[in-house]
């Protein structure tokens, strides 16, 4: 598989993480749209929020469970946006189910 964010979870392209553990990873995005922007990912290949199933949505609750703790992390104690894109209307450039944290600002309305 030519996934780069599966690439990235076995090592094979460097990331600045935010955060690790044995269902999710969590890394700074490399164009930045706010001062704190984090990709969430899980460790199993999900194409989108539209593959998400009974056999594979404990992932998905699972980074749901640590993006809290996440954002607690980067400083993000006034608030943030969690995003996700789905196919390609949606703008969804990796097909790798990922979550968008973004803040560190008061965030445009029109974003996201």
């Amino acid at each position: 598989m030519d996934c780069l964010f599966c690439k990235i979870i076995a090592g094979e392209i460097p990331s600045n993480k935010a955060y690790e553990d044995d269902m999710c990873l969590a890394f700074h995005d490399i164009a930045p749209q706010a001062p704190v922007h984090v990709l969430v990912i899980p460790k199993t290949h999900i194409a989108s929020a539209d593959e998400v199933s009974a056999d594979n949505s404990a992932y998905v609750s699972h980074i749901f469970e640590v993006i809290p703790a996440i954002a607690k992390k980067l400083g993000l104690e006034n608030g943030y946006r969690v995003i996700t894109n789905c196919g390609e209307d949606g703008c969804q450039s990796v097909k790798h189910l990922h979550f968008h944290i973004l803040g560190g600002k008061k965030l445009p309305e029109s974003m996201g």
